[in-house]
C-alpha cells in the first residue's frame, strides 16, 4: 500500500499520470466512470495547431502506460474513506481498493449550449456545436444540412459559455478560440465553396504557431472574421438561419443568412470531479474548478495531504499544457511518498 497510488480519471490527463507514476516504480490502479479511456481527447479528429490525428496522441498517451499500470473502466466511485494509512475507495460491483496517494483527474465537460436559447441549439436543426462538428469529421461523414444539402454559407460562434456573465462562467476556456480557426479551415477543405464567417469576442491566439493558423484562415481560406457577440439566431420557412449582431469594430448592427451555426462551446466543471471532491473535502474556486496547495508553487498539490490534481480539474488547458501538468503530478506524488517514509 505505501507505493500504490488510485488515479481517478482515464483521459488524457489520467492516462499520462498513471504512466508517469509507473515509470517512478510506483503501483497504479486507474480507474475511468466510462467503457474506455480517453477523455474528450478521443472524440477529436485532428488537433490544433498542427492539425495532426488526435489518434497518434491518443496512442502515444497509451503506449506510455506500457504494462504497469492496472486499468479498470465503468467504474463508478460511491465513496472515498481516508485515514492514516491513506485513502479507502469505495465502488459499485466492486471490492474497495486502499491506496497511499489520491490522483483527481476527472477532466471537465463542454458547455450545454441548450442554456443560450438565443442561439437556437436543440430548436433549429441547423445550429450544432464543435463537438458535433469535430465528430463529423472523425468519422469521415459529409457535412450536410439536416436536409441533406450542402451549406453555402455557414458561421462559427465564439465564447459559447465562456466569458459570459448570465451563465454565471466569467473565464476564458482557453482552447475555443483556436479550435474555431482550425475547424473553420477544415470547413473550406471540405467545402471550398462554402463561405465561413466567425463571429467573436476577442481572438486569443495565446501560444505558439496559433496566430500563423489565424493568419492562414484569413488569407489562405478567406475566412471573415467579424468581431461581435451574436445577440439572436433565427429561423427561415427554408430552415436557413438569420443572424443578428453588432460589428463592435465599426459600431453597426448586422444581419447574415446562414444554411448552419457552429457553436464553439466551452469548459466546465464536471459533474464527477464536484462529487468527488466532496468525498475527500477539496474546495473549489468561484469558477467552480479544484483549488490547488497554492496556485504558483503547489499547483498539483491540494491541502489534503495524499491527494493530488492533475489537468483540467484546475481549469481549462489544452493538451500540451495537460500531459505535462499530469507529469508534474507524477514527481509531486513520489516526493510525497519519498518523504513520508524519511519521518
Amino acid at each position: 500500500m505505501n507505493n500504490k497510488v488510485i488515479v481517478i480519471g482515464g483521459g488524457v490527463a489520467g492516462m499520462t499520470a498513471a504512466g508517469a507514476l509507473a515509470d517512478l516504480g510506483l503501483e497504479v490502479l486507474l480507474l475511468e466512470k466510462d467503457s474506455q479511456t480517453g477523455g474528450h481527447v478521443k472524440n477529436w479528429d485532428r488537433l490544433f495547431p498542427s492539425r495532426r490525428p488526435g489518434k497518434e496522441v491518443m496512442d502515444f498517451v497509451g503506449k506510455s502506460m506500457g504494462t504497469g499500470v492496472e486499468q479498470r473502466c465503468n467504474v463508478v466511485v460511491n465513496s472515498i474513506d481516508r485515514s492514516n494509512d491513506g485513502f479507502t475507495v469505495h465502488m459499485e460491483n466492486s471490492e474497495p481498493v486502499s491506496a497511499k496517494c489520491l490522483v483527481i483527474a476527472t477532466g471537465y465537460e463542454l458547455f450545454d449550449a441548450h442554456k443560450k436559447e438565443e442561439y437556437g441549439y436543440g430548436i433549429y436543426d441547423n445550429v450544432i456545436t464543435s463537438a458535433e462538428l469535430e465528430n463529423i469529421f472523425r468519422e469521415g461523414k459529409k457535412l450536410t444540412t439536416h436536409d441533406g444539402k450542402t451549406p453555402r454559407r455557414m458561421a462559427i460562434v465564439h465564447c459559447v459559455g465562456s466569458r459570459d456573465e448570465k451563465v454565471g462562467n466569467l473565464y476564458c476556456s482557453k482552447v475555443c478560440c483556436v479550435t474555431g480557426v482550425k475547424q473553420a479551415i477544415e470547413i473550406r477543405e471540405m467545402l471550398p465553396g462554402c463561405e465561413v464567417t466567425s463571429f467573436y469576442m476577442d481572438l486569443r491566439m495565446y501560444d505558439r504557431n496559433f496566430e500563423e493558423l489565424y493568419y492562414e484562415a484569413q488569407q489562405k481560406w478567406g475566412v471573415n472574421f467579424i468581431r461581435g457577440r451574436l445577440s439572436e439566431c433565427a429561423e427561415n420557412p427554408d430552415h436557413s438561419l438569420i443572424l443578428k449582431a453588432e460589428d463592435t469594430l465599426t459600431g453597426r448592427p448586422l444581419k447574415l443568412t446562414v444554411d448552419m451555426v457552429v457553436l464553439l462551446v466551452g469548459f466546465v466543471p464536471g459533474a464527477e470531479t464536484r462529487r468527488i471532491a466532496q468525498m475527500v473535502g477539496l474546495q473549489a474556486g468561484a469558477d467552480g474548478f479544484l483549488l490547488s496547495a497554492d496556485e504558483h508553487v503547489q499547483d498539483n498539490s491540494t491541502s489534503v495531504p495524499g491527494v493530488f490534481l492533475a489537468g483540467a480539474v484546475k481549469g481549462p488547458a489544452c493538451i500540451v499544457n495537460t500531459i505535462a501538468d499530469a507529469r508534474a503530478t507524477a514527481l509531486q506524488v513520489k516526493k510525497h511518498l519519498t518523504n513520508l517514509k524519511t519521518k
